[in-house]
Formats: C-alpha cells, sequence, structure tokens
C-alpha cells in the first residue's frame, strides 16, 4: 500500500466513503420518490418519463465509461469530487426544470448529468472502498453497499414526506442537492492521496497523464477481469431485474394487488441489505469462493421458487431468498479486483463497469424478452446468468498474498483495531 495511516486517519477515510455511497443512494432515491409530482408538473405521460429514464441511463453508462480517464486524469480524490457535484447540479436542474420553469428539455438535461455523475462516483468509490479493504484486511465492501441501500431508504422516506408535505421538486431536490455538495466536499478532505488511485502525491515524479490513463485501461488486457464481470453481471443482472420487474410479474402473474407487489419488493431489499451488513465476517472465515457459490445456489433457488410458487406465501419466501443470493457478488467482485493494490483502480473501474452496464441494460433487455415469452419465463434468463456466475466464481479466490509491506501495515491496522 502507497500511504501508512494513523487509527484516527483510517477511520476518517472509513467514515468519508462510507457517507459518499449513502450520497449516492439518496440522489437516486430521492429522484424516484418524485417522479410522479415531475409527470404532472412537465405533464409528459408513460413515454415522457421513459425517455428521460433512457437518458439517465445512457449517460450513466457514459460516466462509467470514461471514469478510467477521469481517474488518470485527476485522480481518485478530485474525481469523487467532481462527480458528486455534477450529480448535486443535476439533480437541482432536474428540479428547477421540472417545476419552476416546466421545460422537458431542462430536465432531461438535469438528469443527464445526474447518471453522469452517479456512474462516475459509482467506479470511483468502489475503488476507494477495496482499498480500505486491502489496508484493513478485512471484507468490508459488503457493508459499504448497505450505506448505498441505507441512503435510498432516507431518500425514499424524505420523499414521501415531502410530497405529503407538499413540498415543491425544486425545493425538495435543492435541499437534497446542498447535502450531497456538504457530503462530497466534507468527505473528499478526509480521503488521503495514493498514488494507486493516481491521487497527485507531492513527492511523487511528474507523470504524463496518456501513461496513467494507460494504466488505468491496462486491466481490460486481462482474461481475469472479464470472469469477475461474469460474476457481477450474473448478480447484477438479478438485482436490476428484481428491482423493475419484482413487483409487476407478482401483480401480472401471481394475483397479487399493487401492495402486495411493493411488499415483496421490500422484503428482496431488506434481505440482501442484511446480508450484506452483516455478510463481511461470513467472508473472511469462509473465503469468497465458497460464499459466492453458496449465495449463487440461494438466489437459484429463490428465483425459480418465486417463479413456479403456487401461492403468495411462497413467493415472498423466494422473493427473500432471490434477494440474499444476489447481495455480494456484486461487492465480492470488487474485493476480488483489488487484490494487487498497485492495480487496484484499473481493475476495480474496469469490473465495476461490466457490472453496472449490465445492472443498467438489463432490466430493458428483460422487458424486451418479456413481450414475446411472458415476464415470468424471462426471469429464468436470469437465473441461467446466475448459474453461470456461480460457476465463474473461482475467478474471484485471492491473488498470491502481498508484498511484506502492505502485509504490515495491514497487521499494524487490525492491532490498532
Amino acid at each position: 500500500m502507497d500511504l501508512q495511516l494513523s487509527r484516527a486517519q483510517l477511520v476518517r477515510w472509513r467514515t468519508a466513503i462510507f457517507a459518499i455511497f449513502l450520497a449516492s443512494g439518496l440522489s437516486i432515491s430521492t429522484w424516484a420518490s418524485r417522479v410522479p409530482a415531475i409527470k404532472d408538473e412537465l405533464g409528459v405521460d408513460n413515454l415522457g418519463i421513459g425517455l428521460l429514464l433512457l437518458a439517465m441511463g445512457v449517460a450513466s453508462i457514459i460516466g462509467l465509461s470514461v471514469a478510467p480517464v477521469v481517474l488518470a486524469r485527476v485522480g481518485a480524490r478530485r474525481g469523487m469530487l467532481a462527480a458528486l457535484l455534477f450529480v448535486a447540479a443535476g439533480a437541482a436542474l432536474v428540479g428547477l426544470g421540472a417545476d419552476v420553469l416546466r421545460v422537458y428539455g431542462v430536465a432531461m438535461a438535469g438528469l443527464m448529468l445526474f447518471g453522469f455523475g452517479n456512474g462516475a462516483v459509482d467506479v470511483m468509490m468502489n475503488v476507494e472502498g477495496a482499498a480500505i479493504e486491502k489496508y484493513t484486511g478485512r471484507t468490508i465492501l459488503p457493508l459499504f453497499h448497505a450505506f448505498f441501500s441505507f441512503g435510498t431508504v432516507i431518500g425514499a422516506a424524505a420523499g414521501a414526506l415531502a410530497a405529503f408535505a407538499g413540498v415543491g421538486v425544486a425545493v425538495h431536490t435543492g435541499i437534497v442537492a446542498g447535502v450531497i455538495v456538504l457530503l462530497a466536499f466534507v468527505s473528499v478532505a478526509n480521503v488521503p492521496p495514493r498514488e494507486a488511485a493516481m491521487d497527485v502525491m507531492s513527492d511523487a515524479p511528474p507523470q504524463r497523464w496518456t501513461e496513467r490513463l494507460h494504466t488505468a485501461l491496462s486491466a481490460w488486457k486481462e482474461p481475469r477481469t472479464y470472469a469477475l464481470g461474469v460474476i457481477m453481471l450474473g448478480m447484477a443482472f438479478a438485482e436490476g431485474g428484481a428491482n423493475d420487474w419484482l413487483p409487476l410479474a407478482v401483480v401480472e402473474d401471481h394475483g397479487g394487488a399493487e401492495a402486495v407487489g411493493a411488499a415483496a419488493l421490500t422484503v428482496f431489499s431488506v434481505a440482501m441489505t442484511v446480508v450484506r451488513v452483516f455478510g463481511g465476517p461470513l467472508v473472511d472465515l469462509l473465503g469468497r469462493v465458497v460464499v459466492l457459490r453458496a449465495l449463487a445456489v440461494t438466489a437459484t433457488a429463490g428465483l425459480v421458487l418465486f417463479i413456479y410458487a403456487p401461492n403468495l406465501p411462497l413467493v415472498f419466501v423466494g422473493a427473500a431468498l432471490w434477494g440474499m443470493g444476489a447481495s455480494l457478488g456484486f461487492p465480492l467482485g470488487m474485493s476480488a479486483a483489488a487484490d494487487d493494490p498497485a492495480k487496484a483502480a484499473s481493475r476495480v473501474a474496469a469490473a465495476a463497469t461490466i457490472g453496472y452496464v449490465a445492472f443498467l441494460c438489463g432490466p430493458p433487455i428483460l422487458g424486451f424478452i418479456s413481450e414475446h415469452l411472458g415476464l415470468l419465463n424471462t426471469l429464468l434468463v436470469i437465473v441461467g446468468l446466475i448459474v453461470l456466475s456461480g460457476f465463474f466464481s473461482g475467478a474471484a479466490r485471492p491473488l498470491a498474498p502481498a508484498a511484506a509491506p502492505e502485509a504490515s501495515a495491514r497487521s499494524a491496522a487490525r492491532a490498532e483495531d
């Protein structure tokens, strides 16, 4: 590792990345919770909202794709700050366009800024989270992802309260944007600069950014990157497919009411979050590969039960198992990508890009297939991808032990804990 930290510095770094994950989740659920109001203010139909979602999704993928370039150009610290400022500006512009100007194009521009910033920060905050894992020698990326989930819960609850109290979209998104800006500056100030994250080091000789870019893109030449990508792709499809299609499947194919569909999604989300909170120690005890394979079996069993359940109670059991099984594939793929600290930034960026593109593109693809096969039959595609993810779990096996200096740093961190 390219830095030595005191106990206090490590705690501040870890807390800062928790806050950044939470801010990302908060921003996304803030937008989602005000979609009905935005639709009314803009006077558009479902197609209009769909085009907004498409614009945000495309911008998110662009953000994911350029994150390695940003890392090479300005480093992780300044990159995360810039990305979060894009998120905040985009959220505020969405509210301004929908609630004040009532101009569809302004709202779309805001969502594109919003999506770009979230896509870029997703990669960089995972780079930092994986670095903290390497420094402490503990599996905590699942907990970082749980904080993203906490952020979505807080944002959704705040959105519901704002709607109930009649707070306008512009005021609501403006307040959230201000919170994100504050979190961004405070958090990044507590993230230590690291050579591996391509931050500018005061004692390092100058390096051309094109050379740094070559380093950032080097992971795409490694077969292990794609093997880890398969693990994350299957689980990203499992998570994204549930978020968009699980409630509809409950209502249209299992005969549940709309509230029952929402409740089933809640069960899925809670199960996923609980495993992310408590999964780290289990991984440290049993190892990544064993846990990933066990969860692939769990997700497969849960999704098959969900598809073929003869009654609603079993549908809920299936949703819970589905959520548990899909919980750790993404964060553990990140952990595996960061096994070599010297190449962690490039490898995590590449693996994250594969996973997030699958997360964003998976649901629309499933929707297209469902028009021909039916929704429950389409979910069998996810079953196949989860099984494939389980078969590739061996790629997450830790690499050879790191050099002695890093081992010493890790031991010191453990002793201080």
